[in-house]
């Protein structure tokens, strides 16, 4: 059986390695190595990609993908329907992908999720490469199964949110920055500008958190002169602002006529919706800042947040598993390695991850309304650390002394924590048992084993301890597989966590999930009875709110106007706007609900239509819409 490769036969620590001397390139892979990452990685396709037939899309996002799928316009614009009159509330980036695959495919449910498996995979093997650069081959097969089998991670990468290609393209940043520190070339850092700049087009402001920690770590630990970073540095930012830039720019140059109207804002201005709405909004009182809809703030007021966010009940069993080994291996590389060159390789990965870490944790704690699968962003930080760190205490293990004792110390640490993230609910207290066991017989077998690396008890023993420490967080990640435990299509959890879960328990309904081209018998008879009523109208109907449009779109690809956009505040159109769309017969039929907000078209539209008795159109029950016809009253 081939053995693990040491600190001295495969460069996990060296410092003589060819793939830690700056510049030089990675060794050829021991024969291992290949094996285990396919290993890796069809068992990441596996568990991304498991029933993604049924998989829970996001209602909002997946009905704007089939839209994109259907028409240029929606496409680039991201359109919320077909005609492309008002924009997703995001930016269209993120999206670009499933639309592309929904356009291939057709408007499956599997089409619109399968960018986002594709995207989860790529993400593991492209960090089991960096960290194999920065840290060795052991490190890099701990991060990519680290990363495989994080709760958040399995849960979120079959579903339509942003966040997987969000984290997909920062990654590949780091990769970037960190082949510019190591290779001194100015290429790598304009790409990392670019990564940057495209993930900037996924998630907006949350991609430029990574910024600060990019630079501090590249002006630390790169070659060349103060100066010379300095400049290099300003260059890649420049690159990444005019990447990040790009889509909006594009879009507020567009004349307004040409282009749907931008959800989110008062005033129709890109800019607004991506430093305004998704910005500023949500860290300030003021829910207008800098031309944002009244009342986004107001909704982000409530949710996780605060220092203890990370290891809470809800959101610690999603990211948290190997937070404090990622904590004390920054720590300890950072203060063993204080005395090494100024162009460390080694102490500039910690810092880099250590960084990524730090500066998502803050702005998480001082922001409101996070979902929980907003922290997938962190796990290929901490996936990567705790890679890092168990190869830094192993090599210590091997170089003898008191410092020896820190690898089992860490496995067991580690373990006592699954124990305490596990507690509340109890969701795997027979794997807890398990793992504490073997836990403490790897550790006694490293303690027993010596320093010698090659012998079978220290393998063993060290299989045995990584195995114990995978055990409780892959019964939760694989937990998600069960639509009991995968939480909400808008807020995806894994485990007996949130409030679907709870509902499900009760209700076994409250799992359905509904997909692309999967109507219900209530909207199938809706867009029958607007169909057979359509006269040659531009618009199939007129929503209040994205709310009511969602499922239709989800189901066919319709022109359909969505008034005031995501919340129902955005002031389009105005009444008079919509007063010539009916004039001119462009517009017949709306669709309001009291859960909405009242705006001037809403108001018009009850003042100057007609009520359509809901048997009319085949609904039993009236529900919470009401359907009027302005086709008569115009």
């Amino acid at each position: 059986m081939a053995t693990i490769p040491t600190a001295q036969n495969a460069g996990t620590h060296g410092h003589t390695r060819a793939s830690r001397r700056r510049g030089g390139r990675p060794e050829a892979p021991a024969r291992w190595e290949l094996p285990a990452l396919a290993a890796v990685l069809v068992l990441a396709a596996l568990l991304y990609a498991w029933g993604i037939g049924h998989a829970a899309i996001h209602p909002y996002y997946s009905a704007a993908i089939r839209s994109m799928a259907t028409s240029w316009r929606a496409f680039f614009f991201g359109g919320l329907d077909t005609s492309g009159s008002i924009t997703l509330d995001k930016l269209p980036g993120a999206f670009w992908p499933e639309a592309i695959a929904v356009w291939l495919f057709g408007p499956h449910t599997w089409a619109a999720a399968l960018p986002q498996v594709v995207e989860g995979v790529l993400t593991v093997w492209l960090l089991h490469r960096i960290v194999r650069a920065w840290a060795g081959p052991f490190a890099a097969l701990i991060a990519a199964l680290t990363l495989t089998l994080t709760p958040v991670t399995v849960v979120l990468n079959r579903a339509t949110i942003p966040d997987t290609t969000l984290t997909l393209l920062l990654v590949a940043g780091a990769g970037a920055l960190q082949k510019a520190v190591r290779t001194g070339r100015l290429l790598p850092l304009i790409t990392c500008g670019v990564w940057v700049g495209l993930a900037f087009q996924t998630k907006m402001l949350q991609a430029w958190l990574v910024l600060p920690v990019f630079a501090a770590v590249y002006q630390l630990t790169a070659g060349k002169t103060r100066l010379q970073r300095a400049l290099r540095l300003l260059l890649a930012g420049a690159v990444a602002l005019a990447v990040s830039c790009s889509w909006a720019l594009l879009a507020w140059v567009t004349p307004a006529g040409a282009r749907p109207y931008v959800d989110g804002t008062s005033n129709n201005n890109p800019f607004s919706l991506v430093f305004g709405y998704n910005g500023l909004s949500r860290f300030s009182d003021d829910d207008t800042a800098l031309g944002a809809v009244s009342g986004t703030a107001a909704s982000r007021t409530s949710g996780n947040t605060g220092w203890s966010m990370l290891v809470n009940h809800t959101v610690g069993p999603q990211i948290a598993w190997f937070l404090p080994l990622a904590v004390l291996a920054t720590v300890l590389a950072l203060v063993w390695r204080a005395r090494e060159p100024r162009t460390d390789l080694l102490r500039a990965g910690f810092l880099l991850w250590g960084g990524w870490l730090a500066i998502h944790a803050l702005v998480f704690s001082v922001s409101n309304g996070n979902h929980p699968y907003y922290t997938a962003v962190l796990a290929p930080s901490i996936a990567a650390l705790a890679g890092g760190g168990l190869a830094l205490l192993r090599s210590e293990y091997e170089a003898g002394g008191r410092r020896r004792l820190l690898l089992p110390a860490a496995i067991l640490l580690t373990v006592a924590w699954a124990l305490v993230l596990d507690l509340p609910t109890a969701f795997a207290s027979w794997l807890v048992a398990l793992a504490v066991i073997l836990a403490v017989c790897g550790a006694m077998g490293l303690y027993i084993s010596g320093s010698d690396s090659s012998g079978v008890l220290f393998q063993g023993s060290l299989a045995v301890g990584i195995a114990a420490t995978l055990l409780v967080p892959t019964a939760w990640a694989a937990s998600s597989l069960d639509p009991l435990y995968a939480g909400a299509s808008t807020s995806p959890t894994a485990g007996p966590v949130g409030s679907t879960y709870h509902k499900a328990v009760h209700h076994r309904s409250a799992l359905r999930r509904v997909g692309l081209d999967d109507p219900s018998s209530r909207d199938t008879a809706l867009l029958d009875y607007l169909t057979a009523h359509r006269h040659g109208e531009k618009y199939l109907l007129a929503t209040q709110a994205a709310y009511p449009a969602e499922r239709l779109l989800r189901a066919r690809s319709e022109p359909i106007l969505v008034m005031g956009g995501f919340t129902g505040k955005t002031p389009f159109p105005t009444a008079g706007q919509l007063a010539t769309l009916v004039t001119t017969h462009q517009l017949r039929y709306a669709l309001l609900t009291p859960v909405r907000p009242t705006t001037p078209a809403t108001t018009w539209v009850k003042a100057h239509c007609t009520r359509i008795r809901s048997g009319d159109y085949g609904w039993r029950t009236k529900g919470s819409f009401r359907l009027y016809d302005c086709g008569g009253k115009g």
